[in-house]
């Protein structure tokens, strides 16, 4: 019993070694991390980064084309859109939109899902079977069509995404921690903490939650762009935030009147959706790799 309570103990060492030698060895994608870092920070002082207030109209100033092409100037780096508002101040202010919205959503998404995928996976019997069809047919009712009836209903805002990226996004977190949950449950390390008289909770939130922590955090780094597209698509339907908040997806859609005339208005929050979610994915990728399950071995 000793022994076992000290394997316990210094599993979780050993874990954390593992995954800082393969940290230390992986090849990190740079550029991906860059990228990440400057959206960050760049949601975190977008108030001071702006240029031009980005809901100040300007009617003298539309329409005014980026610095880098014939009549531009560096007052507007990239150009301006049909009410004279700067497009890079209102991407920046829009990175600030699309992360929060993406973090939130995470944040409350994969806590539904991690508490319901470990109670059915630990429970088991109609339990799980019932959370387990409840996640399947929000995973089936398409995400768009939902946030459309919200938006009806409620009107288009904020929380509205959140909500239904949410209502999505916790079927994914309870079917990934339910399956690793049903691979745990019968491991030595639960079964020797059930002999030594340990309850139910605390056996999934001391001994099991823990192991699966590396899923979590793998499967939210990859969910982080998904939210971003979503997001963005949602509003370019009119479902999501609504003007005059500056988003990137309801800046595409501003712009689609004025494709030939003045590209730069969608194309511009579009190139920052790409290069963004780009760069989330390469480094979710990553985080994959380095918290690989091989590494939980206990």
């Amino acid at each position: 019993m000793m022994q076992a309570s000290i394997t316990q103990n210094t599993a979780p060492v050993g874990r954390l070694r593992k995954i800082i030698t393969q940290i230390r060895q992986s090849k990190a994608p740079w550029v991906g991390l860059l990228m990440v870092l400057i959206t960050m920070l760049v949601a975190l002082f977008a108030d001071y980064l702006v240029l031009h207030d980005p809901l100040a109209i300007n009617p003298a100033a539309a329409l005014r084309a980026p610095v880098f092409l014939e009549g531009g100037d560096w007052t507007y780096p990239l150009g301006t859109d049909r009410l004279g508002r700067d497009v890079l101040s209102r991407i920046i202010l829009g990175t600030q939109v699309s992360l929060s919205i993406a973090i939130v959503t995470i944040v409350l998404g994969g806590a539904l899902g991690t508490g319901l995928g470990l109670l059915a996976g630990y429970r088991g019997g109609w339990v799980d079977a019932l959370i387990m069809r409840t996640a399947d047919g929000f995973l089936a009712f398409p995400s768009i069509l939902l946030a459309l009836v919200l938006a009806v209903t409620v009107g288009p805002s904020f929380w509205v995404v959140v909500i239904v990226l949410a209502l999505v996004l916790w079927a994914r977190f309870a079917r990934l921690v339910r399956g690793d949950v049903l691979a745990l449950k019968d491991r030595d390390f639960v079964l020797l903490a059930r002999v030594a008289g340990a309850g139910g909770f605390r056996i999934v939130f001391r001994h099991i939650l823990p192991n699966v922590a590396n899923t979590l955090l793998v499967l939210a780094t990859l969910q982080v762009g998904w939210a971003i597209i979503v997001e963005a698509s949602l509003t370019f339907l009119g479902a999501g935030v609504p003007p005059p908040t500056p988003t990137w997806g309801g800046m595409v859609a501003e712009g689609l009147d004025y494709v030939e005339s003045a590209w730069w208005i969608s194309t511009m929050p579009g190139l920052a959706i790409l290069f963004v979610v780009f760069s989330y994915n390469l480094v979710g990728d990553w985080v994959r790799d380095v918290l690989d399950p091989q590494l939980r071995n206990i």
